[in-house]
């Protein structure tokens, strides 16, 4: 079962391991989020910005770089799970399941894996699994996120 959060308030008590989360939205990748962020973190793999190189290799054109389609379905499951975070603490376990081309729409989907207090009365560590999948349902991407979100209790006053 999946719970539907986008547009409530989540700090870190509204978390509870096992959790697992459809986030509302979609995205189609267009060309320019790939091209603006592969450029500009200088990656040299044709595979991702010359089509003519592309278009006799297995897959008969260009790929969406990894990253962009990991930071999509992280951003699309922000607005649920980070919109109280206070800062971005670890990425782990990334893996690029299968290919995401131009024109593709991604969707994201969240468990919550682990709820730890910190030494700090304002917030705890919250980490999160997400995955993301195509139009088709395939899973394209899975990570591991952990984020330190505020508490409720200590933000918000009655």
């Amino acid at each position: 079962m999946f719970d539907a959060l986008t547009g409530k308030a989540n700090y870190f008590e509204d978390f509870t391991v096992g959790d697992r989360i459809k986030h509302a939205r979609g995205t189609t990748v267009g060309e320019v989020e790939n091209q603006l962020l592969t450029k500009l973190v200088m990656n040299t793999a044709q595979a991702h910005f010359n089509e003519d190189a592309m278009k006799d290799s297995p897959f008969g054109k260009r790929l969406v770089f990894g990253l962009v389609t990991g930071s999509i379905v992280m951003g699309l499951a922000t607005q649920d799970i980070a919109e109280n975070a206070l800062a971005e603490l670890r990425l782990d376990k990334l893996r690029f399941t299968a290919p995401v081309f131009h024109g593709d729409t991604l969707y994201a989907y969240t468990e919550v894996l682990s709820k730890d207090d910190v030494e700090r009365d304002q917030a705890g560590e919250v980490t999160f699994k997400h995955w993301g999948v195509n139009q088709d349902g395939k899973v394209v991407f899975e990570g591991e996120r952990t984020v330190l979100i505020k508490r409720r209790s200590h933000w918000v006053k009655a």
